[in-house]
């Protein structure tokens, strides 16, 4: 694609106030599209409340599964150290994964050797830990009595994401270059356009009828994509949980560097962010939450995972066994605080491809309807160079080996289990969950479910990116 051209095409991303979405407009920026041309469409404005990457913290860490997530991990690491936009959010405080059982230990082992083996400066930087003393020098306040049997990778280039802040400074650079923005009913997709021909897309409607018109549109709905299209189960949205505990000043001074410590029987927690307030997370393959529902595209009602916005459902609680699950991995990693007062317990929507690769391609269907969705819980690392790839597809560039990772493969594995230890169970089967109200009812009073400013700067606002 030329510059002129690239000056004239327009574009519109849907679910843009979420991390695929906000990484593909600025990516359009940076790439030489007209400010004006660009259009952002979502329920909330950026950071989304429905985004799963409107949250306190995400993980940092090299994946090695392929060589596209190796190119991926790395190219997004360099960014998040050298990137004058992304570096503030970057909490380098390194990473323990840990493990006590025979299987855990194993994977471990494993894991490391990959590591060392893999050509890309990695044994410069991960270190095996073999004892328990070993791991209390990188992580002093675990409890000694907590972690025998422990073993773990310690990764020095590993650390946390701030990840709302991130977003948001996106969100302020969309706003100062004059990108178009439409939100709420104006934001909110309900189905493509279409040229003459029935199949080339030009354009989008929302649900409150406004109709945007473009050249080309990425559909970035994260955990949403299969609801507001028919993805033909490639997709399955699945909900993790989380909470968060008040920490003093005098607590959060000592934490403070404290590594981002995973265990995959557990869960894992994060080094408090400067209120003093931090995030932790059981481990569990995710809940769904199946409903009758036809996407556009599908010819009739089917089974899909609906996800539910805790944005818009704000009295939403989690199971309790989730309840319970968390209070073991605060137990665990966190004796101490075993009393305190969890708040802000949620659901967590992402959505999960039978191989854990993402779904970025033409829709084969749809001409210049591009989808950008399947994070399957890896994505938000990705924030700084995910829409460079995405860019590159819309502009028939793509390298060969991301477009054979994520490609259209509809009937390629069972996404309702992905390349997790089991699948996903329903949340319809978990007693204690509080779910009142119909999610397909469209909020009205879409500020009055906002996150007061001074909460989203201090917590962000994990869950889903686009409500239906």
């Amino acid at each position: 694609m030329t510059q002129s051209s690239k000056s004239t095409t327009k574009v519109i991303v849907v679910g843009g106030g979420g991390t695929m979405g906000s990484s593909t407009a600025l990516h359009l920026l940076r790439n030489g599209y007209t400010p004006s041309n660009i259009t952002v469409l979502d329920t909330y404005e950026i950071p989304s409340a429905q985004s799963a990457g409107n949250d306190l913290n995400k993980i940092m860490g090299v994946r090695l599964r392929n060589p596209v997530d190796v190119q991926l991990s790395i190219e997004a690491r360099d960014m998040w150290n050298n990137d004058e936009m992304f570096k503030p959010y970057f909490h380098n405080t390194g990473r323990l994964d840990c493990g006590s059982g025979p299987e855990e230990i194993e994977y471990l082992k494993k894991a490391y050797k990959t590591s060392i083996e893999a050509g890309v400066g990695l044994e410069k930087t991960t270190e095996w830990l073999e004892t328990e003393e070993e791991i209390l020098k990188k992580a002093p306040l675990l409890d000694p009595e907590q972690i025998k049997g422990w073993k773990a990778i310690w990764s020095e280039d590993g650390g946390w994401l701030a990840a709302a802040k991130a977003i948001n400074s996106i969100g302020q650079v969309l706003k100062k270059e004059g990108v178009n923005f439409g939100f709420g009913g104006a934001g909110s997709f309900k189905a493509p356009l279409f040229a003459e021909d029935g199949v080339t897309v030009n354009g989008v409607e929302t649900v409150d009828g406004t109709k945007y018109y473009a050249d080309k549109v990425v559909l970035a709905a994260g955990a949403w994509s299969s609801v507001l299209v028919d993805l033909e189960e490639q997709c399955v949205s699945k909900a993790w949980v989380y909470a968060h505990m008040q920490l003093t000043p005098e607590e959060t001074a000592e934490f403070k560097n404290c590594p981002v410590v995973y265990n995959g029987d557990l869960g894992f927690f994060f080094e408090p962010n400067e209120h003093g307030i931090i995030k932790v997370c059981d481990e569990f393959p995710g809940f769904t939450r199946f409903k009758q529902h036809q996407p556009f595209g599908a010819k009739e009602p089917k089974k899909i995972s609906v996800p539910r916005s805790h944005a818009k459902h704000p009295t939403d609680t989690i199971p309790l066994e989730s309840e319970a699950s968390i209070g073991r991995a605060v137990d665990a990693f966190l004796p101490r605080f075993k009393n305190k007062k969890r708040f802000n317990q949620s659901l967590c929507w992402c959505t999960d491809t039978a191989d854990s690769n993402l779904l970025i391609c033409e829709h084969p269907k749809w001409k210049n309807f591009i989808l950008a969705t399947g994070d399957s819980g890896h994505s938000f690392k990705l924030l700084p160079n995910i829409g460079k790839h995405i860019v590159e597809l819309l502009e028939g560039r793509l390298s060969e080996d991301m477009k054979n990772s994520w490609k259209w493969r509809p009937g390629s594995g069972d996404a309702l289990k992905s390349r997790r230890a089991a699948q996903a169970r329903d949340l319809a089967d978990l007693p204690g969950w509080n779910h009142d109200g119909d999610v397909n009812e469209i909020n009205s009073s879409i500020e009055k479910l906002k996150l007061s400013k001074e909460e989203t700067a201090k917590t962000g606002n994990g869950g889903p990116v686009v409500e239906i």
